[in-house]
């Protein structure tokens, strides 16, 4: 690849470190420039259109380029650019947000606790509940039990709740403590025979079986998606949530659900947790809370969490824990717009209905003799590729990047967890925008077909 010293492309090969890259491959390729957004297209840097069929990363809710959400930011940015909340401060934008977070909450919750993405709220969870064990005085109530292909986050302590092996590999992860028990994907892990409903019992057997060998008296939570996002947009079989929280409530062990993904709207209902019956003790969440147009995430704590969390910081006399950009103004502020945008739009519902509409296309692959699955809830869905002929010979991922690459050149932005296409497109979709990504796909799919991976 020749390109000009002062391109896009060069600079940033020279100068730019890339998340979830391979760095090798990165200098040699390139990458591919986004300059602007418009609703649910973005277009690259040579003018080219691409349907975000991701929503970025799981995460652009109202779209790109949502008027009401940066005159938010600048009005909040003229009167109040920054403020903190240590030591008794606080600004109107951060008290408005919490009590409509509280308020508006699926189940009932007491606090709001303000960090500045998913992986810094679900490593701040961790850290309170060893603080909250250690109030209690159980100081050997630490583990926390998470699921394998689980996704929560990359800091060294949510990194360790993730249940991916790239995210451990060579970081010396998990930590101690950290367990991960059964994924929840029947079609992968269910047995010959077995029922959905018999796959969830066997689910919440396993989790029983871990917590009686590790000794219920050392576990302090189990943390789950209520639907999988990066794992590969695992839907749990039927009962599954009625099962799991069963036997956390037979050893009284805290649930944490981790909406990141799932919360305000995607699930088709405003949270992940209403569509699966989960009532949980704490819900995480960032991304679609300001659809990603700023850093910004929360946690939601009922009072069985928070009040030995707030009488220990009295025996202490702080809570010594903290971020510089918690509870942002600017992010804040923009949350609070994009709510609302959410509940007047009715976009929870349009999510429901669009969701319906673009799993029914989907469903036309499901007979494909290179799909395994199709599989989804609200407006997040996935299509798992398979190989008629090579099957698990060919090694995983390997048709999720060559589907993905022929997605990009049709104008479609996907991503491939492994050989499984996941979509979650801006909540604001329309169906003939769906059409787009379906039959971008169809053709895709023709092309995968016909491709040679034996070779």
């Amino acid at each position: 690849m020749t390109l000009a010293p002062n391109s896009p492309e060069a600079r940033d090969i020279a100068y730019h470190f890339h998340s979830y890259t391979d760095a090798m491959a990165h200098a040699e390729q390139g990458p591919q420039i986004i300059e602007h957004g418009e609703g649910v297209f973005v277009f690259d840097n040579h003018g080219k259109r691409y349907v975000e069929a991701m929503a970025g990363l799981w995460s652009v809710g109202v779209g790109f380029g949502e008027d009401r959400l940066v005159a938010a930011a600048a009005e909040q940015m003229k009167k109040l650019p920054y403020y903190h909340n240590f030591a008794h401060r606080a600004h109107p934008a951060a008290i408005d947000l919490a009590e409509k977070l509280v308020t508006m909450a699926p189940v009932p919750m007491s606090k709001v606790f303000y960090t500045n993405s998913g992986s810094e709220a679900n490593d701040t969870v961790i850290k309170m509940l060893w603080y909250r064990s250690n109030a209690l005085g159980k100081p050997e109530k630490k583990k926390i039990i998470s699921r394998n292909r689980g996704y929560h986050g990359v800091t060294i302590a949510s990194a360790s709740l993730t249940g991916l092996p790239n995210n451990h590999r060579s970081f010396d992860l998990p930590l101690p403590g950290i367990l991960h028990t059964t994924c929840p994907h029947y079609w992968k892990e269910g047995r010959d025979g077995e029922s959905e409903e018999d796959f969830a019992t066997r689910c919440a057997e396993d989790l029983d079986a871990m917590i009686q060998a590790e000794g219920p008296d050392t576990i302090a939570a189990f943390i789950g998606e209520p639907v999988m996002g990066a794992g590969g947009v695992v839907v749990p079989p039927a009962t599954y949530w009625e099962k799991i929280q069963a036997v956390l409530a037979k050893y009284d062990i805290l649930l944490i659900a981790d909406e990141v993904i799932n919360g305000f709207g995607r699930t088709g209902n405003m949270f992940g947790c209403e569509t699966y019956g989960i009532k949980p003790d704490a819900i995480v969440m960032s991304k679609q809370i300001t659809s990603s147009y700023v850093p910004f995430s929360a946690i939601l704590l009922n009072d069985r969490f928070y009040e030995p969390i707030a009488e220990e910081s009295g025996r202490i006399g702080v809570l010594g824990h903290g971020y510089t950009g918690a509870g942002h103004p600017v992010g804040a502020a923009v949350a609070l717009e994009n709510i609302k945008i959410i509940e007047e739009r009715d976009l929870v519902t349009k999510s429901a209905e669009n969701g319906a509409y673009f799993r029914e296309k989907l469903s036309q692959f499901a007979r494909h003799p290179m799909v395994g699955e199709v599989r989804g809830v609200g407006l997040i869905a996935a299509v798992e590729l398979v190989h008629p002929e090579l099957g698990d010979t060919l090694p995983a991922g390997k048709l999720g990047a060559a589907m993905n690459k022929l997605l990009f050149e049709r104008g479609v932005i996907s991503r491939a967890m492994m050989d499984a296409m996941a979509f979650c497109p801006p909540m604001i979709i329309e169906r003939e925008e769906i059409d787009l990504i379906v039959d971008a796909f169809a053709d895709a799919l023709t092309e995968l077909e016909k491709m040679d991976f034996a070779a």
